[in-house]
């Protein structure tokens, strides 16, 4: 391993931010900033509300605005960043953020770009087989006490957590081992220290002299063991680096939970671990945990039962992490759909009465709101049955919970209405291509694939949200909600895998035309559109779109499909 630290040194690679300022030197002799005018934490404060009351930007303005400077990060790294997802905070002047492959930590003054220092970590083989590399979401700060400056805390692709002097960037001393806490270490379970399948893109969250780290893994389509890394939550003193408590959210024998999980499921099922943004309520020293699903994103039947704490909300104390309350948002998951951001904390009032809530967006298109002193829903959400799938050794949870208010901020479930009909031609034609795969609401069980049908399910939303990582955002002196959201069905399709490359019975695939001979034509996809009688397209996807008469009549644009019919999208 090399460390690195440079000073005043000048650095070049990826863009970090183009920024507006009401002054050219925000540290030096000037009025007290207005509130607002810094960015200390990844959601803008520990409510996760990424509000800013600044209102130097207008819309009046907007189209006006310049570049102020630029800073590239390519040399940040064995190669140029590619997917680049950091959120940059911003502290009494400075810009910190993570940049480059390396993941690299940088210093930047605000007025002008200039690098103030700069932080790698070269981690080798370890960081080599990460599965969370490249830059990652970002950073955090502390502001030190006892006497202890203030420190910016990240966590390598290696999943190693680093605490850096936040004017030097020189790693502090009395943290960890030498400024570094290796977090495959201390977790209640073994963990290859090279290849163990753990890591982080998101950030840690700090309060109150306390760290809370998450965990993440790779995608789960078709993983390759159901013995799997468990992604327990930890919080660690900010000062020392020392582990103050572990949350299991997979729980031991014994813990609340366990016998959510039929057949001993729980002494090998791993994942469900919070790869999110968290968020702190410090009124009432509690984090909020929004849980992945456990190991296998589509196909469960490895881990029979409802499996807490499996796509839960879970509010736990920040200085001891004991449970306070829970949700389940999804039982016994088989759609993917990982609680993906941070919850957001609101203070509302509804039918006249204060609540101080806790707002949770999701990839189903809900935003499940509770009340995050006692974890009671705002509104009602209801148990409701939902239909049972038919994949051999699939363990199916005969209901699932239905928000009622507010209203999905996104479609849910894929219908005939939802087809596109610009023409009759065009209609049957989409008719005739859906025909082939299953479709149904909200909670429609993925299908064994066969050619030529049905090929999967089709999921709206997809896997990817509704909302994703990208989050929310909450107005409270409107009391308005912001979200990003995805609108493009998933096909769920499973099929058997390799058995050299997985022991799970069964995994995410598309059964393919066994008599089909290779060829460059495409295959053929239908468009979901939206409302009733939305709109899309359908043309064979090896094709431009003026080689589709109908469609070009009808001056609609065209987006293929997949194999083996390919799958119906949105536009």
């Amino acid at each position: 391993m090399i460390r690195t630290q440079a000073t005043r040194n000048t650095a070049f690679g990826l863009l970090v931010a183009a920024l507006a300022f009401t002054s050219a030197d925000l540290r030096g002799q000037q009025p007290a900033k207005p509130k607002g005018a810094e960015w200390p934490v990844y959601g803008g404060d520990l409510a996760s509300t990424r509000y800013s009351p600044l209102d130097q930007i207008t819309a009046e303005n907007f189209n006006k605005l310049e570049i102020a400077w630029r800073f590239k990060a390519d040399a940040l790294g064995p190669r140029p960043e590619f997917n680049y997802e950091g959120t940059p905070l911003m502290v009494d002047g400075i810009v910190y953020a993570t940049a480059g492959t390396r993941r690299a930590v940088v210093a930047l003054e605000a007025a002008t770009g200039e690098m103030l220092w700069m932080h790698s970590e070269h981690e080798g083989k370890r960081g080599e087989a990460a599965p969370r590399q490249l830059s990652g979401r970002g950073l955090s700060y502390w502001p030190g006490s006892g006497g202890e400056r203030p420190r910016i805390v990240y966590v390598t692709p290696g999943y190693q957590m680093i605490a850096l002097d936040a004017k030097t960037g020189v790693p502090a001393a009395g943290f960890g081992r030498n400024g570094l806490v290796d977090l495959k270490e201390e977790d209640d379970q073994p963990i290859d220290l090279e290849k163990g399948e753990m890591g982080l893109h998101a950030t840690p969250i700090i309060a109150k002299d306390v760290i809370v780290v998450g965990a993440a893994h790779l995608p789960g389509g078709a993983p390759k063991s159901r013995i799997h890394e468990k992604g327990f939550v930890r919080g660690y003193d900010a000062k020392t680096g020392k582990r103050l408590w572990i949350f299991h959210t997979i729980p031991l024998a014994g813990e609340f939970g366990n016998d959510t999980w039929e057949r001993d499921s729980w002494s090998y099922t791993g994942n469900a671990g919070v790869w999110a943004q968290m968020t702190v309520d410090e009124e009432t020293n509690t984090v909020f945990l929004p849980v992945e699903l456990p190991t296998g994103d589509y196909y469960g039947g490895h881990r029979p039962g409802a499996g807490l704490f499996g796509e839960s909300l879970v509010a736990v104390d920040l200085k001891t992490g004991q449970r306070k309350w829970h949700f389940q948002l999804v039982h016994h998951g088989i759609w993917d759909m990982d609680i993906p951001c941070a919850p957001i904390l609101m203070d509302l009032v509804v039918d006249g009465r204060q609540i101080k809530a806790v707002g949770q967006p999701t990839k189903q298109g809900w935003i499940y709101t509770f009340d995050r002193l006692t974890g009671q829903p705002v509104w009602p959400i209801e148990e409701r049955p939902v239909a049972k799938g038919d994949v051999p050794g699939e363990w199916y949870s005969p209901t699932q919970p239905f928000v009622t208010k507010p209203p999905p901020f996104e479609r849910q479930g894929v219908s005939i209405d939802d087809l596109i009909d610009f023409t009759p031609a065009l209609r049957e034609e989409a008719v005739k291509v859906a025909s082939r795969y299953k479709l149904g609401p909200i909670f429609t069980a993925p299908v064994v694939s066969k050619f030529p049908s049905p090929l999967a399910t089709l999921m709206l939303p997809n896997a990817t949200g509704g909302a994703n990582w990208q989050g929310g955002a909450f107005d409270p002196e409107t009391k308005m909600f912001y979200i990003f959201s995805n609108t493009a069905p998933t096909p769920l399709g499973l099929v058997k895998p390799d058995p050299t490359k997985s022991d799970f019975d069964w995994v995410q695939g598309q059964a393919r035309d066994p008599n089909a001979v290779p060829s460059t034509a495409g295959g053929r996809g239908a468009a979901a559109g939206g409302g009733a009688g939305g709109r899309g397209a359908s043309a064979p996807s090896g094709q431009p779109p003026s080689s589709a008469p109908a469609i070009s009549a009808a001056g609609s644009p065209v987006e293929g499909g997949g194999r083996g019919g390919g799958a119906p999208r949105s536009t």
